[in-house]
């Protein structure tokens, strides 16, 4: 195993000398204080308590292949902490949802070896937000390219193959495109809250058969006797997370075959994150019998897991879709990301939206190939989301229905 260390920024202006890369593999090894005054308080998945209940739960750690190296920015003068990112040395590119295991395939049939890798992002969470997280007293321009000749040293002194920082924000992208990282693209659903003061009037933004159908969707659910209830905060029961962790066992073991988050983290979220949590749950005769995880932005939703115990027609799109668009409405948030995949959810409200991830191949003929793939799938990830634009349910300028 990789030792703890402080690596000198060999390729630093000289105006930054005063400053150091430090390496750590547990979230234990730095001050929650400290990391948070980067990570701040509008992406609830790079806050300290939600990456530490990770590796404290056992759901991300060396033994589930996830090896922390997070890096700390640190300017030696006056012991400032001017940034932190989380990091992962892995042997595998399970529970990343930015697909590359097709280069693995590639580079490991012509004679190399691309585990262990180095991930920058969050264990288990598709979902945009930034990665090289910055203390509101750092200089992004040359913060961000610190950090990224930081992150390669450790990538090289472990003699990892690549690096990959997933889901990341726009800005971070263009800056680690500009640092020489390789840049990709993908897409996912997300709905947008176009000033609505109500569902209904989300409703008469669509075209008259979409807004029907939803209407349809939902009165199903509520003619089948089940009760939707919203729940975060201290409404939030030790006895709910015990149901909702066996709905998301059904969910993995059906999917997946294997659940990647134990028990003991939604134990310990639900004991220091309830506020930024939403459960939605549906109750048939007070039974709760299904379930949607939610975390809470500064203005953002993020749905994460569901799970039920058995099928109701509709009920998944009522818990994930709409009860998401309910909240977001009531309080406020400007967007609901709807996790991973599903072009089902361009009809309800949710369009084909662009996410970003960098990346940094040390091989110079693979990332030559790497660098031509990512420019042809660049341009059909723009096609696809161009053409998938087309089927949004949005009335159109001049429409009446």
């Amino acid at each position: 195993m990789p030792d703890s260390s402080d690596t000198p920024l060999d390729s630093a202006p000289p105006e930054t000398n005063d400053l150091i890369i430090e390496a750590v593999h547990s979230l234990d090894d730095i001050d929650r204080e400290v990391w948070d005054a980067c990570a701040g308080t509008d992406n609830p998945f790079v806050c300290y308590d939600f990456l530490h209940a990770l590796e404290a739960s056992g759901s991300a750690t060396p033994e589930t292949g996830w090896l922390g190296s997070h890096i700390m920015l640190r300017r030696q003068s006056t012991d400032q902490v001017l940034g932190v990112a989380p990091l992962y040395i892995k042997n595998h590119s399970y529970g990343e949802y930015v697909f590359d295991h097709g280069w693995a395939h590639a580079f490991e049939s012509a004679g190399g070896n691309y585990y262990p890798k180095l991930l920058g992002g969050v264990p288990f969470a598709p979902a945009t937000g930034p990665r090289l997280l910055l203390h509101p007293d750092a200089d992004p321009t040359h913060c961000y390219y610190l950090m990224a000749r930081g992150i390669e040293q450790v990538a090289e002194r472990y003699d990892l193959s690549s690096i990959h920082v997933i889901f990341n924000t726009r800005t971070e992208w263009k800056a680690l495109q500009d640092a020489g990282w390789l840049s990709r693209t993908g897409c996912q659903y997300h709905w947008q809250n176009d000033g609505y003061d109500s569902f209904d009037d989300f409703l008469a933004a669509l075209t008259s058969r979409k807004r029907k159908a939803i209407r349809k969707e939902r009165a199903q659910v509520e003619t089948s006797g089940l009760t939707m209830r919203r729940l975060t905060g201290d409404d939030l029961k030790p006895e709910h997370w015990d149901r909702f962790f066996q709905f998301y066992l059904n969910t993995s073991d059906r999917k997946w075959g294997s659940a990647y988050l134990t028990r003991d983290f939604f134990h310990r979220i639900h004991e220091t994150m309830a506020d930024r949590i939403l459960l939605v749950t549906a109750e048939d005769d007070g039974e709760i019998i299904a379930g949607a995880f939610n975390m809470i932005g500064s203005d953002t939703l993020y749905g994460r897991n569901w799970g039920c115990l058995d099928q109701y027609k509709f009920l998944h799109f009522e818990a994930c879709y709409y009860q998401a668009i309910d909240h977001a409405i009531e309080h406020g948030l400007k967007t609901v990301e709807a996790g991973a995949q599903g072009e089902h959810k361009i009809q309800r409200g949710y369009l084909p939206t662009k996410t970003y991830s960098s990346h940094f191949i040390f091989h110079p003929g693979f990332r030559t190939a790497v660098s031509e793939f990512l420019s042809q799938e660049r341009a059909a990830i723009d096609h696809q989301i161009a053409a998938l634009k087309q089927e949004s349910p949005f009335k159109q300028s001049g429409d009446t229905g």
